[in-house]
């Protein structure tokens, strides 16, 4: 059972994440909206592009927060932590992007 504490950088590292990743999906939408503005890509392309990011964006949320406080957010500071040490990543773009069918 962790502290008070503990549990409080738990989510604290948690949210920064969040935030990190989130700021990094919205990238995405923002280099798309400029090829827009500068006539590169037409409406419903930067519309898909705002449909991508809502899909990674809940899938991102879903892996914080999804499982609600205490032990999931306790689990998954850990998880990053491990993925920090280990150097991996979760490219949450490329896991929502849409399935193509074959």
């Amino acid at each position: 059972m962790a502290t008070k504490a503990e549990r409080r950088a738990a989510r604290e590292r948690v949210s920064a994440y969040h935030e990190s990743q989130l700021a990094g999906l919205l990238g995405h939408v923002g280099a798309e909206i400029d090829r827009y503005r500068a006539g590169e890509i037409d409406a419903y392309a930067a519309d898909e592009t705002i449909h991508h990011y809502h899909r990674a964006a809940a899938e991102l949320w879903k892996f914080c927060f999804a499982r609600g406080g205490g032990a999931h957010v306790e689990f998954i500071a850990g998880l990053l932590d491990r993925m920090t040490a280990d150097a991996e990543t979760i490219e949450w773009w490329e896991r929502a992007a849409p399935r193509r069918h074959q």
